[in-house]
């Protein structure tokens, strides 16, 4: 019999569908994992929460549920981000607290490291400055996930932890142009100018890419991500931020290229770059 109950709220998107895989492959036998969905609580809502809470009764949790979104939608609901994630967290936290669970790993972004800042970045640097104005809502919401780890190991003894990937990729993405993300959103792009309006052989008409394509990001694969978050949960038991990352910084254009496989792309440097 299963000794440690794990919880993974957003146990469906990108991540969550990850570690669902990677554990498929690698469960041990004391391990019962449960991966939820909006559709089993709204956890912005206490009660709701809660009533989760009392049912799986979890000695461990991932918590990745948020709500999320690509550039353009954080510019338009900053503060929308800003509440709703405070709401969330708050919740999933004082419910781990309150039900004595034994561990919580959040899931943090790169997108809390200051705007103006100095590279390589690393965890101790997070607060050092105000993040990027395009997404500050979320940014802010993410941070104070730290802040609370460290206030409940302070006040209550508590494990609890966060990883910062840097950006993901894989199955399960939101290639929503307006929601999504660096890669999916490239990728719906391509997509389009290739198979809908054939806009380079056709017309000549390039691909226009928001940014000048020099900004460097760094990648991870959602199931590398996967394990990582598996052996933080398992292994590290620290209360610090810990950042989980490929090697390799990628710049935009290049990415582009490799998506495209073609020089054919416009790059609008009038365009908010993000973070």
């Amino acid at each position: 019999m299963a000794s440690k109950t794990i919880l993974v709220t957003g146990g469906t998107g990108l991540v969550g569908k990850a570690i669902e895989n990677v554990v498929k492959a690698n469960t041990l036998t004391d391990e019962n994992w449960v991966f939820l969905s909006s559709k089993d609580a709204d956890l912005t809502d206490v009660e709701q929460t809660n009533a989760l809470f009392e049912k799986y009764k979890p000695t461990h949790v991932i918590h990745l549920a948020a709500m999320v979104g690509g550039l353009f939608r954080n510019l338009k609901y900053n503060l929308d981000f800003l509440r709703n994630n405070i709401h969330i967290n708050d919740n999933v936290l004082n419910c781990s607290y309150k039900h004595g669970v034994q561990k919580v790993v959040s899931c943090l972004s790169t997108c809390i490291f200051p705007d103006k800042t100095t590279y390589p970045i690393n965890e101790t640097m997070i607060h050092n400055g105000p993040p990027h104005d395009s997404n500050f809502g979320y940014s802010y919401a993410k941070r104070l996930i730290d802040i609370q780890n460290r206030a409940y190991h302070a006040q209550h003894g508590c494990n609890f932890t966060s990883v910062i990937p840097t950006n993901v990729f894989g199955p399960f993405d939101n290639f929503n142009l307006e929601d999504g993300h660096v890669l999916p959103g490239l990728i719906h792009k391509t997509y389009e100018a290739k198979s809908k309006y054939k806009l380079l052989k056709e017309n000549g008409t390039p691909l226009t890419i928001w940014g000048s394509g020099k900004p460097l990001r760094q990648f991870i694969y959602s199931n590398d991500l996967a394990r990582l978050i598996v052996w933080v949960l398992r292994e590290y038991n620290e209360i610090n931020p810990i950042i989980l990352s490929g090697e390799l910084n990628k710049h935009a254009l290049n990415c582009s290229k490799l998506i495209f496989l073609t020089d054919g792309m416009y790059f609008c440097l009038n365009c908010n770059y993000g973070v």
